[in-house]
C-alpha cells in the first residue's frame, strides 16, 4: 500500500460524526481507517479500481 500523503476533510452531520465514531470505536478503529475499509469495500463489490501509478492498465 502506498504512503498516505493526501488530506481529505469533510463537513458532516453531528449525527453523522458520532455514528462514525460509534462504528470506528465498536471495531478498534480510528474513524480514518473506518471510514477508508467502508470505501475499499464498497470499491471491491463495485469493481471500482484506481490504475496504478507507475503501471498501465494491461499490466494490472
Amino acid at each position: 500500500m502506498d504512503r498516505k500523503t493526501e488530506t481529505l476533510n469533510l463537513r458532516v452531520s453531528p449525527e453523522l460524526k458520532e455514528l462514525i465514531r460509534m462504528a470506528a470505536s465498536q471495531e478498534h478503529r480510528t474513524q480514518a481507517n473506518f471510514i477508508e475499509v467502508l470505501v475499499r469495500k464498497h470499491c471491491d463489490e463495485q469493481g471500482i479500481k484506481v490504475q496504478q501509478r507507475g503501471h498501465s492498465a494491461a499490466e494490472q
